[in-house]
């Protein structure tokens, strides 16, 4: 496709496309890399070359302009949170057409509007994705078919708690905790009843959804990047949810024993 040429371009259009375009993959979890380059790739398109974007694990700070053109500042907080494939790759996918020509700024701007109201999976997938990883993960670690039946039941249990009520209403600390505990109690009850005789792989399995691995893949490779106070802060966000986990499962089982 022929490739849009711009004879009157607002810069400052531009630049809150690019920030917008940065806040939505940082929000959903995507690495600094991704997120600086994605922003100059759309301001190089559209002709702004004063921009300087310094992005962190929960901010962006960008500036532009100069003697030339209008000056442009911008800060945006952007907490962090959960990991959100669909939209980091529906943002990449708009760069890439973007630079091939194939939107002009506005067309561009309601594009990212539709994919920051993009539905998230429906709760009651979630909760069966969860039981489904919580069986095949005990039987991955060596757990019989019996352990990865009442594995599914434990993690199905834990998420349908997580989605229904710790998103709402309790902090992630509390949350990780407490899905950790409900995991640890539900295996042993299996144990206990004769429906399974391999605990430690079922809680194992079973705890596998709270994992935060893309967080914690993703400070490794902000890390290696030399993004190094990012790659720390999502570091200690992983480590502290291995933490918590690791404090209901160990709550759980001193109170049962």
């Amino acid at each position: 496709m022929d490739r849009i040429i711009y004879e009157e371009i607002d810069n400052d259009a531009v630049m809150d496309l690019a920030l917008q375009a940065g806040h939505i993959l940082l929000q959903s979890g995507a690495e600094i890399f991704r997120v600086e380059e994605t922003m100059e790739r759309i301001c190089g398109h559209f002709g702004v070359q004063s921009e300087h974007v310094f992005v962190l694990s929960n901010g962006i700070f960008f500036t532009g302009g100069g003697e030339r053109e209008h000056v442009f500042a911008k800060v945006e907080h952007i907490p962090v949170s959960g990991i959100h494939m669909d939209r980091i790759i529906a943002v990449n996918q708009l760069s890439r057409d973007i630079e091939n020509g194939k939107y002009t700024i506005e067309e561009a701007v309601r594009k990212l509007e539709q994919i920051r109201q993009m539905p998230e999976k429906r709760k009651m997938v979630r909760v069966l994705a969860a039981g489904a990883g919580s069986a095949g993960f005990c039987f991955m670690f060596g757990g019989d078919i019996r352990d990865s039946v009442c594995a599914f039941a434990a993690g199905l249990l834990m998420y349908l708690f997580m989605v229904y009520v710790a998103e709402k209403h309790i902090s992630r600390i509390v949350s990780n905790i407490l899905g950790a505990a409900i995991v640890t109690v539900v295996c042993t009850a299996a144990v206990k009843l004769g429906l399974a005789a391999h605990m430690n792989y079922m809680v194992i399995g079973s705890i596998m959804p709270l994992i935060p691995g893309v967080a914690f893949v993703n400070a490794i490779r902000d890390i290696a990047d030399g993004d190094y106070l990012s790659g720390a802060v999502r570091m200690l966000d992983a480590m502290l949810g291995f933490v918590c986990i690791a404090i209901g499962a160990g709550i759980a089982m001193v109170l049962i024993h």
